[in-house]
C-alpha cells in the first residue's frame, strides 16, 4: 500500500477528529505554499490577514467567513502540530460517549462562539478596547471538546503522557488555571477564546442533558446542502427481466462472499478498536483500502 492509499484509509476509517486534523494540515500547507508563491510578487501580501478572525467586529463586515475559518489555520507549524496533538487525543475522549457528528458540530459551534466572545472582550474590556489584534488556531473549540468530555464524565481517569494517572477534572482544571494565570500577559485574544470554549463545551453538554443537542444545527446544515447539491436523488426505473429456469447458485454464491468480506471488514475494524490503525498487517491495510472502494 502507497503512503497516498494509506493516508485515504486514515481519512476514511478514522472519523471526524481525524479528518478535522487532514483538513487543518492540508489548508496550511496550501496556504504557505501558495502565498509563499505570490510572496516573489507582492512582498507585503499575508494570507493570514485573509483568514483570521479580527478583534474590531466591523472587520466581518468583508471578511464574515473568518468567524469559522481562523478556526481552521494556525500562525505556524509548531502551533498547528501541538494544536493538532490535543484534538486528536480530546476528540478520542469526546467519541467515547458521543457520535462523530456531535463532535463536528461541538468543533464549529464552538469556533463560532469562542470567536464572537473574543471579539466582544476587546470590544468592552478597558485594557482591550481600542486594540486590534488578529486570532486564528483552533484552540477554543478544543477545549471545548475537552471540557464537553469533562462535563460529562469529569472523573474518567486518563494517563498524562502515558505515565502520570490523574481525573480529567485535574486535567481541566489545569488548562483553566494557565489561561486564567497569563490572561493578562500576553496573548490575551488566545486565552478568551480558550475560556470562552470551555464555557461552550459546559453549556452544550448541561443543554443535551435536558434534551436539546445544539450540535444537530450544523448536522441539518451539512444534510441540507448536501442534498441541495445531490445529483443522484432519483434514478429511473429500470425493468430487470429474470428467467426463472435459471438456477440462483451464482447469485448465492455473491451473497456467500459478501458476507464473509464483510466478516473479515469486521474482525479488522475490531482489531483496530482495540489495538489501533499500526497493528494491522500490510495485508489488512490493503484488504480494507480495496473494500472501502
Amino acid at each position: 500500500m502507497t503512503v497516498i492509499q494509506d493516508l485515504k484509509l486514515q481519512y476514511k476509517i478514522g472519523g471526524i477528529a481525524i479528518r478535522l486534523i487532514f483538513w487543518n494540515l492540508l489548508l496550511f500547507i496550501i496556504a504557505e505554499i501558495v502565498f509563499a508563491l505570490l510572496k516573489l510578487f507582492t512582498p507585503a501580501i499575508n494570507y493570514i490577514e485573509f483568514v483570521s478572525l479580527s478583534s474590531n467586529g466591523i472587520d466581518l463586515l468583508w471578511k464574515p467567513w473568518s468567524i469559522i475559518s481562523y478556526a481552521f489555520f494556525h500562525s505556524g507549524a509548531i502551533h498547528l502540530i501541538l494544536n493538532m496533538l490535543m484534538l486528536f487525543y480530546v476528540g478520542r475522549l469526546f467519541t467515547t460517549f458521543f457520535t462523530q457528528k456531535q463532535l463536528l458540530g461541538t468543533y464549529i459551534l464552538s469556533a463560532i462562539f469562542s470567536g464572537f466572545v473574543y471579539i466582544i472582550g476587546y470590544t468592552f474590556l478597558p485594557a482591550l478596547v481600542g486594540v486590534t489584534v488578529e486570532m486564528v488556531g483552533a484552540s477554543g473549540a478544543i477545549m471545548a471538546i475537552l471540557f464537553a468530555t469533562v462535563t460529562y464524565q469529569p472523573f474518567m481517569d486518563v494517563r498524562l503522557f502515558g505515565v502520570f494517572k490523574l481525573q480529567l477534572w485535574q486535567i481541566a482544571f489545569l488548562f483553566i488555571f494557565i489561561d486564567l494565570v497569563q490572561l493578562p500577559m500576553n496573548n490575551t485574544g488566545g486565552h478568551i477564546a480558550h475560556l470562552a470554549g470551555a464555557l461552550f463545551g459546559f453549556i452544550y453538554i448541561k443543554l443535551l442533558i435536558k434534551g436539546t443537542d445544539l450540535s444537530s444545527i450544523i448536522t441539518n446544515i451539512i444534510d441540507f446542502v448536501v442534498n441541495l447539491f445531490q445529483t443522484n436523488k432519483s434514478k429511473p426505473f429500470k425493468k430487470v427481466h429474470v428467467n426463472p429456469k435459471k438456477p440462483t447458485i451464482k447469485a448465492q454464491s455473491k451473497i456467500v462472499t459478501k458476507d464473509k468480506t464483510q466478516q473479515q471488514i469486521d474482525e479488522i475494524l475490531d482489531k483496530i478498536g482495540q489495538s489501533g490503525y499500526d497493528s494491522l498487517t500490510a495485508d489488512e491495510k490493503e484488504f480494507l483500502f480495496k473494500a472501502g472502494k
